[in-house]
């Protein structure tokens, strides 16, 4: 198996994971930025591994697998430590949203694959709003949440903590609305193949 850079950041972001997860409960006064930092980081290979892998024709079919996969479980980790940082029943609703939209789009694909007719569900140009809305939310809610688990202190208010909550709040819940929308386009995309296979069978 050839690693190329694309799939060398891809790596990275997977390695960023607990990190994260590390920083957030640091009881330090630095720990909202760093914690923020580290998602940017990570946000920040996931475009460059794919304009490296355009620009320069490094395509790998390892890179192609892990990329989503590790896209999946970075923002799946950031949504986990946002609800337990701010444990309201909205918050994780949209988190639930999030992810099991996540899953079931992935299930979709590899069917697709499995039936030859991957490019059917594409990423889409709405996809790619809701993730920039997904990642500032993300980055923005991380900056400005704490950990609220028993033993761990919590962090003091950031500046202007309360304004980039409500940022990212509404963000979330802007982002979990697209998320659901493309994922009825994906859904609608791939419905002619799945009902002539039912069909088949």
């Amino acid at each position: 198996m050839k690693l190329t850079v694309p799939t060398l950041l891809t790596l990275l972001r997977i390695a960023l994971i607990p990190v994260l997860a590390a920083v957030f409960y640091l009881p330090y006064g630095w720990t909202n930025f760093a914690t923020a930092a580290v998602f940017v980081a990570a946000s920040l290979t996931d475009w460059l591994d794919g304009w490296i892998a355009r620009r320069y024709a490094q395509y790998s079919d390892f890179g192609a697998f892990l990329d989503p996969v590790a896209d999946k479980l970075m923002v799946s980790t950031a949504l986990f430590l946002i609800v337990q940082g701010h444990p309201t029943a909205w918050m994780a609703l949209w988190a639930a949203v999030i992810v099991g939209r996540e899953i079931a789009v992935s299930a979709l694909r590899e069917w697709m694959a499995a039936l030859g007719q991957r490019r059917k569900v594409a990423v889409a140009a709405l996809g790619k709003f809701k993730t920039i809305a997904q990642m500032v939310a993300l980055t923005c809610l991380l900056y400005s949440v704490s950990p609220t688990r028993p033993g761990v202190p919590a962090h003091p208010t950031p500046w202007m903590g309360e304004f980039v909550f409500h940022v990212g709040d509404w963000l979330l819940a802007a982002a979990a609305l697209l998320t659901l929308w493309s994922g009825l386009d994906y859904l609608r995309a791939a419905w002619p193949a799945l009902t002539a296979e039912r069909e088949g069978h």
